[in-house]
C-alpha cells in the first residue's frame, strides 16, 4: 500500500469520525470538506462506512482507515484539511451497556493531562515507549522492584511506583476505572465485594474444584490495556497514554538478575519483559478485573452448563457443585485450561485441586464444607497465642517482630469474628485477659 493512499485513508477516517453523526449525508460532507472537492466516488463509500459504523460503533480511527483503503472505490488524493481533521478528533460513544457509568470525557491527550492534573510535558515523560522504560538505569526508572518469597514456594516480584506516578495511577482508578463493573463472579478488588463473598459462594457443595492462574497481572499485556480503554470510545492515543501510564516493563537488570539467581523461570522473565500490569500498582487490579471479565464470563457460561457455581478472587478460580463434578474432573480442568488460553491466561495446573465434602474443603484458606469458617489449626494457633500472651505476657508471643502487636492480633480476631462469631467469643475473652503493661 502505497503512503499517499495509506495517509489519504487516515485522513477521511479521521474527519468521518470527528463528529457524533455518522449517517451516510454526513460522513460524505465531513470527507468532502476534508478533501475540498466532492468527487463521485465519496457516495457509495460514505454508504458503506455508515452501514460499518452502524455494525461496530466503537471502530477505530486505524481500522476504519484500513476500511478505506481497501475500498474498490476509493482514489487517493492529497487531503487539504489533514492537520484539521486530525485536532478534531473526538473520542467514541461508550458501549450501549456502560452508558450509565459516567465516565470521563477525554477526547484528545490535553484532556487526559488536565484530567490527571499534569502538564503535558508531565504525561509524555511518564508514557515513554516501553524498550525506553527496560534500558534506562535504575534511578530513571519510574517503578521500585522487590523479589518476595510465596508461601507455596517460588518468588513474587512487585513492581511499586513512585509517589508522583502512583498519585496519577489512583486518580485513574478513582475517576475511571472504578465506575465500570467488573463480572459479578469476580470476587476480589471490586466495590462491595471481598474474599468472603468468595468463599460463600460455594458453602455446602459435594465438590469444590480449585484453579490458579499463572502469573495473573504479567499475563495482562499493555496491548490488551490499550484495547479495553479503546472499547471504552477514548481515541486511540488517548488509550495508548492511559496504557503506558498503568503498565511497566521490567527494567534489563533486574531481568538480569532474576535469570542469575534463579527466582524466575525464563517464560516468567519474558513475560516481565514486554509491557505489562505491574503487581503493586493500585490501577492494577481493577484492570486485571476488567481484562478478565471474558475469561469470567465464560466460566460462569459452563459453570451453570455443568449445573455448577463459579467466582473467582484475583489469580483462584473456583467451581463447586454436584458429586458428578468429581468424575468429570479431567474434562473439566481441561475446558478451563483452553479457556484460559483463549484469554490470554494460563492455569498452573500443579495447584488444581479437587475437594470432597468427606474432607476438609476450602476457598482462600475458608473452611466451607458447611458454611464459612475458620480453620481449626489456625484457631488452635491463635487460641494457643493468647493464652501465651496472658501467661507469660504479649512481647513472648510476637516471635514475628510485628511492629503493632496488639492491632495485629485485633485484626486476626476480627477476622475470626467475621467467620464464625460464637466460636471467636471464647478468643475475645482471652484477648481482654491481656495485661499490655507487661514487656
Amino acid at each position: 500500500m502505497s503512503k499517499l493512499r495509506r495517509l489519504s485513508a487516515l485522513a477521511l477516517a479521521r474527519a468521518m469520525l470527528a463528529e457524533p453523526d455518522r449517517a451516510a449525508p454526513a460522513l460524505r460532507a465531513r470527507m468532502a470538506r476534508c478533501l475540498a472537492a466532492d468527487p463521485a466516488w465519496l457516495a457509495p463509500l460514505s454508504e458503506r462506512c455508515a452501514a460499518q459504523l452502524m455494525a461496530t460503533p466503537q471502530l477505530s480511527v486505524r481500522r476504519l482507515a484500513v476500511l478505506i483503503a481497501t475500498d474498490p472505490d476509493f482514489e487517493p488524493s492529497p487531503p487539504r484539511h489533514y492537520l484539521l481533521s486530525l485536532a478534531q478528533e473526538q473520542a467514541s460513544p461508550p458501549p450501549p451497556a456502560l452508558a450509565h457509568c459516567a465516565l470521563p470525557a477525554l477526547p484528545h491527550s490535553a484532556a487526559l493531562a488536565e484530567f490527571l492534573g499534569i502538564s503535558d510535558a508531565g504525561l509524555w515523560r511518564l508514557s515513554r515507549p516501553s524498550a525506553w522504560q527496560r534500558r534506562e538505569p535504575l534511578v530513571e526508572q519510574h517503578y521500585r522492584c522487590r523479589l518476595l518469597a510465596k508461601r507455596s514456594g517460588g518468588w513474587r516480584l512487585l513492581e511499586v511506583p513512585e509517589p508522583y506516578l502512583m498519585a496519577l495511577q489512583r486518580r485513574v482508578l478513582v475517576g475511571l476505572l472504578d465506575r465500570l463493573p467488573p463480572h459479578p463472579a469476580a470476587c476480589g478488588f471490586a466495590p462491595g465485594r471481598a474474599v468472603l463473598d468468595h468463599a460463600r459462594a460455594h458453602e455446602g457443595q459435594a465438590v469444590v474444584l480449585s484453579f490458579d492462574l499463572q502469573d495473573f497481572f504479567s499475563s495482562v499485556r499493555a496491548a490488551r490495556v490499550q484495547a479495553l480503554f479503546a472499547t471504552l470510545g477514548y481515541p486511540d492515543e488517548v488509550a495508548r497514554l492511559l496504557s503506558a501510564l498503568c503498565c511497566s516493563a521490567t527494567p534489563e537488570p533486574v531481568l538480569s538478575r532474576l535469570r542469575q539467581e534463579g527466582g524466575l523461570s525464563w517464560l516468567q522473565c519474558q513475560r516481565l519483559r514486554d509491557a505489562h500490569l505491574p503487581q503493586g500498582a493500585p490501577s492494577s487490579p481493577a484492570l486485571a478485573n476488567l481484562c478478565a471479565f471474558g475469561l469470567d464470563r465464560r466460566l460462569a457460561g459452563l459453570a451453570w452448563a455443568l449445573g455448577a457455581r463459579y467466582s473467582r478472587y484475583a489469580d483462584d478460580l473456583v467451581l463447586s457443585g454436584p458429586a458428578s463434578l468429581r468424575a468429570a474432573r479431567p474434562r473439566i480442568e481441561a475446558w478451563v485450561g483452553r479457556i484460559a488460553i483463549e484469554q490470554g491466561f494460563a492455569l498452573n495446573h500443579r495447584k488444581t485441586r479437587c475437594q470432597a465434602q468427606s474432607r476438609r474443603q476450602s476457598v482462600c484458606n475458608i473452611v466451607v464444607n458447611q458454611r464459612s469458617n475458620l480453620p481449626r489449626a489456625e484457631f488452635d494457633r491463635l487460641k494457643a497465642q493468647l493464652h501465651g500472651c496472658v501467661r507469660h505476657g504479649p512481647a513472648s508471643q510476637n516471635r514475628e517482630g510485628h511492629a503493632d502487636w496488639q492491632a495485629h492480633l485485633r485484626g486476626r480476631l476480627a477476622w475470626a469474628t467475621q467467620l464464625n462469631a460464637q466460636k471467636a467469643q471464647r478468643l475475645w475473652r482471652l484477648y481482654e485477659q491481656i495485661d499490655w503493661t507487661v514487656t
